[in-house]
């Protein structure tokens, strides 16, 4: 059986999104949300980044894929994601629908093949997917050229990572032609890249498959108990069909400084999201909002613009340095260093914010500090109180990590 595929027609091509998954580790931010709904930046969400990947790269046939606590993620898709459905464009939201059984999604192919549906009406020549909890920039169709010119049937994303995070990862070995060779799914003692030692070639989760390819694997995979791409498929595919390897770091995205290349972040745990967010404080940020040759869209907030005020003297300037301050945000005589205040965030008199993350609609109040601190949406830091001063006092209020990152969990109640 032939499967080809014509470069004239390269735009037929169907995204999948994963965004089901429940993002335990990034607890508690995702006790009433989806991972991929969580706020990243001040304005966006974490599915943002991957959606504009596609929007900017000229796909606009996507499928959101949706399972655990998803209502906020539907809400924000349905409100910022709209295209013409005239012209075939569109960003569908796809709900677990157990169409295959009675059990909900059992790993990444099983939620390919339960919802087989939507490729099959569709009749895409390639089916692209990509995970939806990933901060990076991508231009998608490099990854197609890569792929054609191999006439491979399956495509998979890759970065190299330290060896001590290659644990994570599905770990990789290609040859000299980017053809893989050898895949492990979270090895215990992953296998280095020969030419980097220190670094392995993890999967970054991002497949591009020819479409009749993977129909045919996934109902084969479907009758051999095959229900995860890392745990099952790709490590029988590798060994009988062309797979190859598109190196991430050869990507070029118009307009992008070099010192920005090759950035992807797995927002996967606390202090991996807190750490992402802080890179978007940096003087020379290395992953770049302001390119206008990539826009990263989003919902429309409809907010006045940020204000800043001195307080009741000029002693009490409200201010912020090294920060991403969204639109309706209140800088009363307050001070912001090093951290993200998301739409709607009020900084009162003589508070001090220091790096830290601010939800929506987040209120500090006169004299409170807050450092190194996760704030979710919503909640009242009242008069005088402090954050991030005393880690074992916090540790009996709210949830802390291991590196002294304090999160405040939605519907905290503090009591000064």
């Amino acid at each position: 059986m032939s499967w080809s595929y014509s470069r004239e027609h390269q735009k037929n091509i169907l995204c999948m999104i994963m965004a089901g998954g429940q993002g335990s580790r990034l607890q508690p931010l995702t006790r009433d949300r989806a991972k991929p709904a969580v706020h990243f930046g001040g304005t966006y969400r974490i599915i943002d980044f991957v959606l504009n990947n596609f929007i900017n790269s000229g796909i606009f046939k996507i499928k959101v894929l949706t399972q655990f606590k998803s209502d906020s993620l539907n809400k924000h898709i349905s409100a910022a994601w709209s295209l013409n459905a005239s012209l075939d464009q569109y960003v569908d939201l796809v709900p677990a629908q157990m169409r295959t059984g009675d059990e909900w999604y059992r790993g990444t192919a099983d939620a390919i093949f339960q919802n087989i549906n939507l490729i099959t009406d569709e009749r895409p020549d390639l089916v692209a997917i990509f995970g939806g909890d990933h901060i990076y920039k991508m231009d998608i169709n490099q990854m197609i050229d890569f792929h054609l010119s191999r006439a491979a049937l399956l495509t998979i994303a890759a970065i190299p990572v330290p060896v001590e995070e290659a644990r994570e990862f599905g770990i990789i070995e290609i040859d000299a032609d980017n053809r893989m060779i050898g895949f492990e799914e979270k090895p215990k003692e992953p296998k280095q890249m020969p030419n980097r030692p220190g670094w392995c070639l993890a999967s970054m989760g991002n497949y591009l498959f020819t479409s009749k390819f993977l129909v045919r694997e996934l109902l084969k995979g479907a009758n051999d108990g095959a229900t995860d791409f890392g745990k099952h498929i790709i490590p029988r595919l590798y060994k009988e069909y062309p797979v190859y390897v598109y190196d991430f770091n050869t990507n070029i995205v118009r307009g992008e400084k070099a010192s920005t290349k090759g950035y992807w972040r797995d927002v996967g745990t606390l202090d991996a999201f807190f750490e992402a967010n802080m890179d978007l404080c940096s003087e020379n940020p290395p992953f770049d909002l302001y390119n206008n040759y990539w826009p990263i869209r989003t919902y429309n907030w409809n907010q006045p613009p940020a204000r800043f005020f001195a307080g009741d003297n000029e002693s009490h300037q409200g201010a912020a340095v090294d920060s991403i301050v969204s639109a309706g945000c209140i800088i009363g005589g307050g001070t912001v260093v090093k951290s993200i205040l998301s739409p709607g965030v009020t900084i009162q008199k003589d508070a001090l914010v220091e790096e830290s993350i601010l939800f929506p609609n987040v209120t500090i109040g006169p004299g409170a500090k807050v450092r190194r601190a996760i704030v979710e949406k919503g909640l009242h830091i009242p008069a005088g109180f402090q954050i991030g001063y005393d880690l074992e006092r916090d540790k009996q209020l709210f949830h802390v990590t291991e590196s002294g990152i304090v999160v405040l969990a939605k519907d905290t109640i503090i009591k000064a």
